[in-house]
């Protein structure tokens, strides 16, 4: 699966996630908002890094910054579809 052509519209207006960002979301099997809005930043960094063998991901605060982002939207638009 992949995140809805919505969902993907809304993560590529973040400052920092491109194609790549969310490519590797959905290598990891993340591929809804409703799921990365479960989802660790620390836990998402980790395994980017280990799926890459490089630290980068998990070191670079572009990395973090650009995921933080991901994920708060994805909660704000998971507790906006509750209300």
């Amino acid at each position: 699966m992949s995140f809805s052509l919505e969902e993907r519209t809304a993560l590529l207006a973040l400052k920092g996630v491109g194609p790549t960002v969310i490519t590797r979301l959905e290598q990891m099997g993340i591929d809804s908002l409703a799921e990365l809005g479960q989802a660790s930043v620390s836990d998402i960094l980790a395994q980017a890094s280990a799926a890459l063998g490089s630290t980068c991901w998990k070191n670079s605060p572009q990395a973090r910054a650009a995921i933080t982002a991901a994920v708060e939207l994805a909660r704000t638009s998971t507790e906006s579809n509750l209300a």
